[in-house]
């Protein structure tokens, strides 16, 4: 495992942004006053109206070459931890991209518990936090909801992090010895804040 340095993290007030939802295109009959079903194609388009922008997922463009990996269901299960804990602390959807691409880099979306002689330090959870860095204790940093707050809680803190290339952002939170690694899963948390943001 890759060598980290940490910082800790204090708390700050929160940044609360409100989103709102597109809607789709309604069906109005001329003679017949009963409700229409939907149709295949009416349905895909609700979904689709709903799904964030990308200019707000990717604001900057993805920059370098992408890497991408299979999901299971645990690792999909983390992606909407991550998302559900984003939303509870008034975060937007960038900060979710933010957030997936760098527990993309650091666990895979894995939460990865003491490794042993593989592990970082005492790193662990979706973030690879460090309990010696006050972080929180192990229990917390290996609960995704906490770990994600605190993530966010480090973001929130970066003055201007919504403005930055994503790894520079991430990068600032995390102190990490590969700083721009995090670029690399930009595409693929965009995809998947795309696809479960509203689910």
């Amino acid at each position: 495992m890759n060598t980290m340095l940490r910082k800790s993290v204090l708390a700050l007030a929160g940044l609360t942004v409100a989103g709102g939802l597109a809607a789709g295109p309604l069906n109005h009959g001329t003679a017949d006053t009963t409700e229409p079903t939907p149709t295949t194609a009416t349905t895909a388009t609700v979904a689709q109206a709903t799904k964030p922008d990308t200019t707000k997922l990717i604001p900057h463009g993805v920059q370098g070459d992408q890497s991408r990996i299979d999901l299971d269901d645990e690792q999909v299960a983390n992606t909407k931890a991550i998302i559900a804990a984003t939303k509870k602390n008034g975060m937007d959807e960038r900060a979710a991209v933010v957030s997936i691409a760098t527990a993309l880099q650091e666990s895979k979306l894995e939460n990865l518990g003491h490794l042993g002689d593989r592990n970082d330090h005492d790193s662990q959870g979706l973030f690879q936090q460090r309990p010696s860095s006050g972080w929180g204790t192990v229990d917390q940093i290996t609960d995704p909801e906490y770990s994600t707050t605190a993530f966010l809680k480090g973001l929130k803190q970066v003055d201007g992090w919504q403005n930055m290339p994503l790894t520079k952002a991430a990068q600032t939170v995390q102190v990490s010895a590969y700083p721009d690694h995090y670029a690399q899963w930009e595409q693929q948390a965009a995809d998947l804040v795309a696809q479960h943001w509203n689910s």
